[in-house]
Parts: structure tokens; C-alpha cells; sequence
């Protein structure tokens, strides 16, 4: 009798307590889920991008550069970004190191004056190459440096979702931020950004997934600031993934002088 009447009430409180609450742990996992379906699939990634600026009178303009990306031990990985257009910019480079749960090490070679130069960690936050896409929504936010709590389900691109709200642990680019993830991939569909006035200031969306390598991958991305009526959109080709890059890409040597065999 007794074993039955604990079923009885274990039956009666998955009913009566609210889903979100029955997930709000779960919240946590989803999000690092989600940074490993967007930012870590495969053991690396070639990809050529297109970055198109578009201010709010309509003006336009391109950047043109080859991403790399290959995935360490532990949660580490190390990105190299080669800039093939505007002329300006061309032969610009930048490299990565990320590191679970401390500061990532960024460097930048420009070409004009031959210099390598080390970005600081607090420009993690500024603005990549005069985007609306700051350098850390380009390689990924450490996921313990917010917490998380379930808000709900919901349903974009006729997609189911979870939605979740992340909140910074210290000073950050948002005070809040709200994101759909895709329930079958994990993929960040949708992300809000609100800032110390609680108002929503910059919306990113997934525009296009496609299936590279056997990955779910977002082929096109689109951030937008609200305020300002700037936009960027971002289109990855050639996507290609366990391809074999080697360690010796992600250093100075390669910064100043890059392998034309991975940035083609």
C-alpha cells in the first residue's frame, strides 16, 4: 500500500509543478550543449566567411576572411581568422586560444606596420573588425561565467525549443540574455541581449542550417542592434570539418605568414 500511494503522490507533483522548475537544472547543460553544437563540432573546422555590414541608411560593407578552428583537450580550442577582403584589411590575422574557465589569449598581425599585437582580455567585449559581433560571440562565451535559469518552451522556424536566460556572473556586454535552442540539434536559433536598463539593444538569429560533415551547422547568422539600426550578416561556405589541421597554424610564424593551403 505504501509503495503504491508513493507512486500516487510522485504521479501528482510531476503534474502540479511547473515545467520550468521541474528543468531550471537543466538549463545549465543546455546552454553547454549549445556551445558545443555551435562552436565545437567536429575535431576542427575550415570554413570560408562572408561579413556584410549594413548600416541603417543601407550603406554596405564586405569583409571576406578564411576561419579555422581546432578543438584541444579539456574544453580548450584555438581559432585562426585570415582576412582576404577589403583591400584595407587584407592579410590581417588573428588567433585564439580559448581556455575552459580563465581569459582567452588573443593576438592580431597587422600588415601595414608588421606587427603582431596582443588583445587584451577585456576587448573580448569590443566590437570584431567593426561588426555587431563582438570577438566573443565570434569564438564562444565560457559558459560558467553566467547562470542560467529555465524560462520555457517555444516554438521559432517551426522549430521546438527551449528557452533559457543567462545571467553574467561579473560585469559583461548584457545584464540579460534570452536564448531559443534548438531541442533537436541544440543549436542557438535566437539570442536577446538586454542591457542595464533592461531594454532589448541587439538580436542574433540563425538565418540557415545546413548539414555539413554529418553536422548541423548554421550557414547563416545575422546581429542586429535594436538602438542603432546596424546590422551584420554572416554567410559560412565551404564548411569542412576533421580535415587534419595541424598544431603549428595557430602560431606567430603562421599569423604573419599563413599556409596557402588552409587559407584558400
Amino acid at each position: 500500500m505504501t509503495k503504491y500511494l508513493g507512486l500516487f503522490l510522485l504521479v501528482m507533483l510531476s503534474i502540479t509543478v511547473s515545467p520550468a522548475l521541474l528543468r531550471a537544472e537543466d538549463a545549465a547543460d543546455i546552454i553547454r550543449k549549445s556551445q558545443d553544437a555551435f562552436f565545437a563540432q567536429g575535431k576542427d573546422m575550415q570554413a570560408r566567411v562572408k561579413m556584410t555590414l549594413l548600416s541603417k541608411s543601407g550603406q554596405q560593407r564586405l569583409r571576406e576572411l578564411t576561419m579555422l578552428r581546432k578543438n584541444g583537450i579539456g574544453g580548450e580550442q584555438k581559432y585562426f581568422m585570415y582576412f582576404h577582403n577589403p583591400a584595407d584589411v587584407r592579410g590581417t590575422s588573428f588567433i585564439v586560444y580559448k581556455y575552459p574557465g580563465r581569459d582567452d589569449d588573443r593576438w592580431i598581425f597587422i600588415p601595414a606596420i608588421n606587427l603582431v599585437n596582443r588583445i587584451a582580455a577585456k576587448d573580448s567585449r569590443s566590437s570584431f573588425v567593426g561588426s555587431d559581433f563582438t570577438y566573443e560571440d565570434v569564438s564562444g562565451r565560457d559558459p560558467e561565467a553566467d547562470t542560467y535559469k529555465y524560462v520555457r518552451e517555444d516554438t521559432i522556424q517551426g522549430k521546438p525549443c527551449h528557452v533559457i536566460e543567462s545571467t553574467p556572473k561579473n560585469p559583461a556586454e548584457y545584464t540579460r540574455k534570452l536564448s531559443w535552442v534548438d531541442k533537436a540539434t541544440y543549436l542557438p536559433l535566437k539570442d536577446e541581449y538586454y542591457d542595464v536598463q533592461g531594454s532589448l539593444y541587439k538580436v542574433f538569429t540563425a538565418d540557415k542550417v545546413e548539414i555539413n560533415g554529418g553536422f548541423p551547422t548554421v550557414t547563416k547568422r545575422s546581429m542586429e542592434n535594436i538602438k542603432s539600426g546596424h546590422k551584420t550578416e554572416v554567410v559560412f561556405e565551404n564548411v569542412s570539418y576533421n580535415v587534419g589541421i595541424g598544431d603549428d597554424v595557430f602560431s606567430e610564424r603562421y599569423l604573419r605568414k599563413p599556409s596557402e593551403k588552409w587559407i584558400k
